[in-house]
């Protein structure tokens, strides 16, 4: 398989062409301004439907290609990379990749492009934009050195970013910091990066008072926020977290798996449904005295009940290098126990969501498979079938790579 280079942003490069989206009257999905405390106040919205959905069907799923980035390349004045998430407008044809740059190499920010692929080939990516986010106060996010320094804003590790379905925003998740005090956050932006509302996450998921002598709960540092995914119809929001909290037992291993948790919101901000969702064990063993992980990295609605989630598995081997084992799961929530109220997830008392594998992705014999972090939708192929697309987050090291992956998804036989 060819691996070609990205193209400079000056260069032409064409979108497939898809049906008309119904534009419909924007509604936010809450309109919580967050305090400097990182609690909100809620507003109500009257919740306007968007007209002619279509959910999605997964069968099976067939590559057509893959685009690199290279380490060096850089894009408005900023290092191209980390890339931890992706989604696609069908409104304006737009794609949008978030970087989990820590605001080190430049200010936390997400890029748009087109990508141009058909059932033959994938041919090009172009980056058409860069744009910062920003706070509450208009100002971008600092990095560590800055706000220790300052004592001022927040440290981002960005991960997940998807369109609105209802308006012209952008929703986008941030893991958190144990260490510098700050919990994961949800936040909306003006496709200009402006901040516009967030929504609370579960008290579940946030970290002990530092005067609490408890076991530690919550979010597990790195180990959060990871994926997020409005339904088709955009009434619901929902968002998984990477790996268990401290209060839902050990991570996985390589002997055993694990739970973490996906989250329902309705349009209100509220939470209405918590699952618990079953990961893998570590699917190889590390060398000696090396590390090794399994999580979900991503997650993707099917419809408002069903799910692509992406499972990334990082095994270090004895010389230290790193192989990747990433799987497609069809996670399905129906049938599965709300667990929003249960306090810890050790006892079993309950039933987690069901899931299939889809796709093993070391199956496809690519050259390097690497930290692959982002999925989703794109256009409808000529063939009427869904596209999908993922993008790996290079971590800005020079043994990795960026790559995105387009699959042409045939539907589930009937």
């Amino acid at each position: 398989m060819k691996v070609r280079k990205l193209v400079s942003a000056s260069a032409v490069a064409g979108l497939l062409m898809v049906a008309p989206y119904a534009a419909t009257a924007a509604t936010p999905l809450t309109t919580q301004a967050a305090s400097a405390d990182g609690h909100s106040n809620k507003a109500a919205n009257p919740l306007k439907p968007v007209k002619h959905v279509t959910n999605h069907s997964v069968g099976q799923l067939t590559f057509i290609g893959e685009q690199r980035i290279a380490n060096d390349a850089k894009f408005d004045e900023t290092l191209v990379g980390g890339l931890s998430g992706i989604d696609y407008s069908p409104r304006t044809h737009q794609w949008i990749l978030i970087s989990d740059d820590r605001s080190d190499n430049a200010p936390a920010r997400f890029y748009t492009a087109k990508l141009k692929y058909d059932t033959k080939s994938f041919y090009n990516i172009e980056l058409t934009g860069m744009t910062p986010f920003k706070q509450q106060d208009g100002t971008t996010f600092p990095n560590k050195k800055d706000f220790t320094a300052n004592q001022k804003g927040i440290v981002p590790d960005l991960e997940s970013i998807r369109f609105d379905p209802h308006n012209n925003s952008i929703w986008y998740t941030s893991e958190g910091d144990r260490t510098l005090g700050f919990n994961p956050f949800i936040y909306q932006a003006s496709l200009k990066g402006k901040y516009l509302s967030s929504v609370q996450i579960p008290s579940a998921f946030q970290m002990n008072s530092s005067t609490d002598t408890a076991p530690q709960k919550g979010f597990r540092n790195n180990l959060a926020l990871e994926g997020s995914s409005f339904s088709p119809d955009g009434n619901y929001y929902f968002t998984a977290m990477e790996a268990a909290l401290y209060q839902d037992g050990d991570i996985s291993t390589v002997d055993a798996g694990s739970y973490s948790r996906i989250t329902k919101y309705n349009r209100s901000g509220d939470i209405i449904a918590q699952y618990a969702y079953p990961i893998d064990a570590i699917p190889a063993k590390p060398g000696a005295g090396k590390s090794a992980d399994n999580g979900v990295s991503e997650m993707l609605a099917v419809n408002d009940h069903q799910f692509l989630i992406l499972e990334r598995s990082g095994v270090q081997a004895d010389d230290g290098s790193y192989a990747n084992y990433i799987r497609i799961y069809e996670a399905d929530t129906a049938g599965a126990s709300n667990v929003n109220t249960v306090d810890s997830l050790k006892t079993g008392q309950f039933t987690p969501v069901s899931k299939k594998l889809i796709l093993n992705l070391n199956t496809l014999g690519l050259p390097k498979l690497d930290n692959v972090e982002g999925i989703a939708w794109g256009p409808k192929l000529q063939n009427g079938h869904d596209s999908l697309v993922l993008v790996s987050d290079n971590n800005f090291g020079a043994s990795q790579v960026t790559q995105l992956l387009a699959f042409d998804v045939a539907p589930e036989a009937k």
